[in-house]
């Protein structure tokens, strides 16, 4: 049984009443998204075990209407009851953030203890001038519950450390390190390979970058990158405009869809220079 299989075996429960009223708001074989608020509305459960039982009936939810032709509905279901715990809220957190709510992940934990800077607002999706001195966990938990209220999203409003990463990681199908600079990259793979959970890892600089799935047993690029020293972080000497870390959480969320519907994830580490252009794989 693969984990996307294990996500589909739940408690046994009764949905017939709630299968009759999807059937009887179908329309083409889909629902629309008032129809889900109403029925959950009317049923008194979560809009995510909404969308859940619909799919397991064939029923498609209208919002991810442009999901199906890379994803089926069994794929979908799976997204929906996946956990994920994303760490970093910032750069690539933001944008990993959005897709991963937009794909239809059901449950996300995020933790980031920051608040945004000015110097954020270049590249950050989720900050905002308003938004400039207040906490990226808080704009994180109104950005998830504004684009889509089937996602559960839990904020950690700190910094997390070795001590506050195990219990974050239990019952979690997959970690994902949208952490700045390198200094806590390596503490947070290991944390991941001790909970025996695959961890996806993006980093860049400049308009350069690299992205990776690191499964429990095999070695990372924080391994071989270290913590970085106690020179100038590579964002301050490089930058990171907006489209180097779009890319990258772009790659890293295409990652975390393959892992989360059973998929085999990418071998290697992905090296790209958005300057000229180049894709290169290395195997570590």
């Amino acid at each position: 049984m693969t984990s996307a299989d294990a996500r589909h075996a739940g408690a046994p429960r009764d949905d017939a009443p709630l299968h009759t009223l999807i059937m009887q708001h179908a329309v083409n074989g889909r629902l629309r998204m008032r129809a889900v608020q109403g029925i959950a509305q009317e049923c008194g459960c979560h809009i995510r075990h909404v969308e859940c039982v619909a799919l397991l009936s064939g029923i498609l939810p209208e919002r991810y209407a442009r999901n199906t032709k890379q994803f089926s509905l069994e794929d979908q279901r799976a997204l929906l009851l996946s956990r994920v715990l994303l760490v970093g809220l910032g750069g690539l957190g933001g944008h990993v953030l959005d897709m991963l709510v937009r794909l239809g992940v059901g449950h996300i934990t995020a933790a980031d203890g920051d608040v945004f800077e000015p110097s954020n607002l270049n590249r950050q999706l989720l900050s905002s001038m308003s938004r400039v001195g207040t906490s990226k966990a808080q704009a994180a938990r109104d950005h998830a519950r504004n684009t889509n209220p089937a996602t559960e999203l839990t904020v950690v409003d700190h910094y997390v450390d070795a001590l506050s990463l195990p219990p974050l990681m239990q019952q979690c199908h997959l970690v994902i390190d949208a952490l700045g600079g390198l200094q806590s990259r390596l503490m947070l793979q290991k944390a991941a390979q001790n909970a025996g959970v695959p961890l996806v890892t993006a980093a860049v600089g400049g308009l350069t970058g690299y992205v990776a799935t690191v499964l429990p047993d095999q070695t990372g690029p924080a391994e071989l990158l270290g913590s970085g020293g106690t020179g100038e972080p590579v964002e301050d000497t490089l930058g990171t405009p907006a489209p180097v870390v779009a890319c990258a959480a772009a790659l890293q969320c295409t990652e975390a869809a393959k892992i989360l519907t059973g998929k085999p994830p990418s071998r290697g580490v992905l090296f790209f220079d958005l300057n000229d252009r180049t894709f290169q794989t290395v195997m570590l």
